[in-house]
């Protein structure tokens, strides 16, 4: 039983960001999101530990004090900043950080907060549960600034002026410049 509701989770899921990847004019991006949830991998993990109002990644942490599935996603999927981090050449700052990501896979990541904040939050889910996610969360420390403020900015608009508006903003922006941040 937990394996059919974990498929219909993340299916419903990769409809939901499907359908507002399309909104925005990423076609090909909306109908391979997420694919390798699929996989043997992320897939047998995810019925394992289904919760159904949480990320099965979330539940295997607590468990095993790490995600094998999510290890396993990030590595796969461009629209996670962490993807995107790497070892900086950088003398003065050296370490791991956060390189600027394309502005395509910036919008598909904001689809993918909201989608997934209306999978996981249901009825309590509003305008602002992708922000306060966001500002709750760890990502901000190692995200390249540019690519956060990026971020930062669709999310707060989201939440000041909601989902019609910030769709029909990112689609315009996409179409006028698919790689800086400087409209915003």
């Amino acid at each position: 039983m937990k394996a059919i509701r974990h498929f219909i989770t993340i299916t419903h899921h990769k409809i939901l960001v499907m359908q507002g990847c399309f909104r925005i004019g990423l076609y090909k991006q909306g109908l391979l999101h997420d694919m390798s949830k699929y996989s043997p991998t992320e897939f047998l993990v995810g019925c394992r530990y289904y919760k159904g109002y949480m990320s099965p990644n979330n539940a295997e942490r607590a468990d095993r004090g790490y995600s094998s599935a999510w290890l396993h996603h990030k590595g796969r999927n461009k629209h996670h900043y962490e993807y995107w981090i790497d070892y900086s050449i950088d003398k003065d700052h050296p370490g791991l950080v956060g390189m600027k990501i394309p502005k395509k896979y910036m919008a598909e990541m904001f689809v993918d907060r909201v989608s997934a904040g209306k999978i996981y939050n249901g009825d309590e889910f509003d305008q602002k549960s992708p922000l306060e996610y966001f500002e709750h969360g760890i990502g901000a420390s190692i995200m390249c600034e540019a690519s956060r403020d990026y971020l930062l900015n669709l999310l707060r608009m989201y939440a000041e002026k909601g989902e019609k508006y910030t769709f029909a903003y990112l689609k315009n922006d996409l179409k006028n410049d698919m790689s800086g941040y400087d409209k915003i």
